[in-house]
């Protein structure tokens, strides 16, 4: 048994470094945004309570931090807790909002985040979540709101429409003000009302959704118009390096028109 396994585990990294010869010499993308679903799933399947996908999602999250790193992807934004997860039993809510308070003090202390400047940033309605949380984010936010070699964002207590609701809000508060004029609304000038403003490249090149199931669930709906998806069967604690170099093979394997 053990032959077998280290056999299989050789297998895995050749595969894994014959992946990396195929999408090494192509564009790369630059914004990479992942639903990391399957965790409850994942824990089902095993007897397990939810959140114990949702600790070892949390892990799993951590390896395709240095994944990206590695790769030079610019943007990571990762789905972690959607407005809807709200109405799931509050036993599953409070364990998941502990563990997510556990992840980001490691985040915040996190020499990588540091090394390679990463600004980090929330989306969504912080103001929902737990004060513990909220003012860790705070503390994060400000601790890397000078860095700009790579951004991570955490969709938390977040919804694609209703992002476009708060822009919108803001958008008409500054028309009221005064401070834009109503044929000055474009495209354009929306998006810098959405949480992704402050990205150099807000919409993302590549979603990524495991789980095996194909829908977005409200996930950056704006944002998304021209964003190459992959849909990959495997619950979100098992995702793989090789997961992550076959989706970015995908995409590479597109044509991108933009609808022109």
């Amino acid at each position: 048994m053990l032959k077998a396994l280290l056999k299989a585990l050789g297998i895995y990294r050749l595969y894994e470094k014959w992946l990396l010869h195929q999408i090494k010499n192509k564009p790369l993308p630059s914004h990479i945004a992942v639903i990391l679903d399957g965790n409850r799933r994942w824990a089902r399947s095993r007897g397990l309570p939810p959140w114990a996908g949702h600790e070892v999602g949390a892990r799993n999250v951590e390896k395709l931090l240095d994944w990206c790193l590695e790769l030079g992807i610019k943007t990571v934004t990762l789905y972690v807790f959607s407005l809807e997860n709200f109405y799931r039993p509050k036993e599953e809510v409070n364990a998941l909002m502990r563990i997510i308070e556990r992840y980001l003090k490691k985040l915040r202390d996190d020499p990588r985040i540091h090394k390679y400047r990463v600004r980090v940033r929330a989306l969504g309605r912080k103001y929902l979540l737990p004060k513990s949380i909220q003012e860790l984010l705070t503390q994060i936010e400000e601790l890397t709101k000078d860095y700009d070699n790579f951004f991570l964002n955490i969709a938390i207590a977040y919804g694609g429409r209703a992002e476009i609701v708060d822009a919108v809000r803001s958008l008409v508060q500054d028309v009221l003000r005064n401070k834009v004029k109503p044929e000055e609304i474009s495209e354009d000038l929306l998006s810098e009302y959405l949480y992704t403003a402050h990205l150099p490249n807000p919409d993302p090149d590549l979603i990524i959704r495991t789980s095996g199931e194909e829908r977005l669930s409200g996930f950056l709906l704006w944002q998304c118009a021209y964003s190459e998806l992959v849909f990959l069967d495997v619950y979100w604690p098992d995702f793989r390096k090789i997961d992550l170099l076959r989706a970015i093979r995908t995409y590479q394997q597109r044509q991108r028109r933009f609808g022109r």
